[in-house]
């Protein structure tokens, strides 16, 4: 597919259709997914383009690495099956476009990129992010949403510029060659989807949990553990960079939190929801929220924790409602040092 590292004939010979076999949303047998996986590798329409809900999940399940999510997403632009309202989609793309108020900044490592939530600059403070640097806003906004939207022509338009502002207003001048991505969009947009895109990236990005898990390490001498069992609500981004979830286990052993064997975990975690009710698919929404919560409360947690500020929101309130403390995974962390 047109700029896209994908291979053709791996998805042809592929015996196991895991991409579409393994999905939690979409209920299809074997020689179901046979068939429409044919379609979509031979560019037609298919039952998948319609029914996909955007989770990212095909493309840690694809075993070879060959991008089925990406080229799902991009046959919906193509085809124009977009999975949200066009109206609720224009409005995204024109209120999520840079608005070219960034200005130069010198800063110091780490640097923290807090990607457009600017809500969350409170959480960068003390032990853990000590002499730390911070950047923020519209312009340099990862844009990896459009994949829930199948915009993929607006990644393509708007990331290479967001890469260039980072090293143009920061990290050129300051002579500094790494950034910490508080999000896994950010992390999965830098290390994984430019890769598959052919997009440049010249600094390094390291994610959130790995800086945090070292920082704990520095400071293991002032932690007091929790003992507190806890839920992680897994986003979606972070299919696209699942190593890194050994840093999730790692930072809850290191400040005395338990992470629950519970059904819509790992592997098996379930959407929290949000994007869902932005394709309009409500009944779906309602049904995996209440699996995913009632797993929770069945498992005891005292904690449901996130990364992604957007699961947060969607899922923080409903959450509360039941008994169970939403937090950040950053502030469970200062949680301990106190």
């Amino acid at each position: 597919m047109e700029n896209i590292n994908y291979d053709l004939k791996i998805c042809e010979d592929c015996k196991t259709i895991d991409c579409l076999m393994k999905c939690q949303y979409i209920d299809i047998d074997y020689n179901e997914a046979v068939k429409q996986k044919k379609l979509i590798i031979n560019g037609k329409d298919s039952s998948i383009l319609h029914e996909c809900v955007t989770c990212y999940a095909c493309e840690q399940y694809c075993p070879n690495g060959n991008h089925p999510f990406y080229q799902i997403v991009e046959l919906q632009e193509k085809k124009g099956i977009l999975p949200a309202p066009i109206p609720i989609t224009k409005q995204q793309i024109a209120m999520m476009k840079p608005k070219g108020r960034i200005e130069n900044k010198i800063v110091k490592e780490p640097v923290i990129n807090l990607c457009t939530f600017k809500m969350l600059a409170g959480s960068i403070y003390g032990k853990l992010y000590e002499g730390a640097s911070v950047i923020m806003g519209s312009d340099i906004f990862c844009n990896i949403m459009w994949l829930h939207f199948a915009k993929i022509s607006v990644i393509r338009e708007r990331v290479p510029k967001m890469i260039d502002n980072i090293m143009s207003y920061y990290l050129n001048e300051s002579n500094v060659s790494e950034i910490i991505c508080y999000h896994d969009e950010c992390y999965g947009t830098y290390t994984q989807l430019a890769e598959a895109f052919g997009i440049n990236v010249p600094f390094k990005s390291i994610h959130l949990f790995e800086y945090l898990s070292k920082k704990l390490d520095e400071l293991s001498d002032q932690i007091k553990p929790l003992n507190v069992k806890v839920a992680y609500q897994r986003p979606c981004s972070n299919r696209l960079i699942s190593e890194t979830q050994k840093y999730v286990d790692e930072i809850f052993e290191k400040i005395g939190a338990q992470r629950v064997d519970r059904v819509y975990d790992r592997d098996n975690a379930l959407c929290c929801g949000g994007v869902l009710r932005a394709h309009q698919k409500n009944i779906l929404a309602d049904e995996i929220q209440k699996k995913n919560i009632d797993d929770m409360v069945k498992a005891g947690v005292a904690y449901c924790v996130f990364n992604c500020p957007f699961c947060m929101f969607t899922l923080g309130e409903q959450v509360a409602q039941r008994g169970i403390f939403p937090i950040l995974m950053s502030d469970l962390c200062q949680e301990s040092l106190k």
